[in-house]
């Protein structure tokens, strides 16, 4: 598998913590794009991730332009409630990047709208905004996995 997960500014060293959990259980990489709300040496981010540390591939990113100098553009896949199709609508393809944007905000409407064709939602319920940042990326990354037939496990 290719997959890479991406956090855009991301606040809470807990939810970055499980993130990486959920990257160490798949294989995927994490890209952590700055400014961090918190450190890397953060306890709360250390204590998250428990020890799966050694098995976590992060790259750090100075900046949104970088990451997307970066990566594959046209393997992005931004997470918005915004999103006007379903995350199970798309076909995922080999590498794979999914975004997704800091805790208090989302990600940008400006990159929303450059990207639009490629903006997913997880579906909730009316009146629930959205799932904890940890839970949405590992729906993402399971959906992926499950169709790549989870190879490797």
């Amino acid at each position: 598998m290719n997959l890479h997960i991406a956090l855009l500014e991301p606040e809470i060293p807990q939810n970055t913590g499980n993130i990486a959990r959920t990257c160490a259980a798949l294989g995927a990489v994490l890209h952590l794009i700055e400014p961090l709300g918190f450190s890397l040496s953060d306890r709360y981010l250390k204590r998250a991730g428990l020890d799966y540390w050694p098995f976590v591939q992060i790259q750090i990113h100075s900046n949104l332009d970088e990451f997307l100098r970066d990566c594959s553009a046209e393997h992005l896949y931004l997470a918005s409630r915004r999103g006007k199709r379903l995350y199970t609508e798309y076909r995922y393809p080999d590498p794979c990047y999914f975004l997704l944007g800091k805790e208090s905000t989302g990600l940008p409407q400006e990159l929303l709208d450059r990207f639009s064709d490629r903006v997913v939602r997880i579906p909730t319920k009316e009146g629930v905004r959205s799932l904890n940042l940890s839970s949405a990326a590992a729906v993402l990354a399971y959906e992926y996995a499950r169709q790549k037939g989870f190879q490797g496990f």
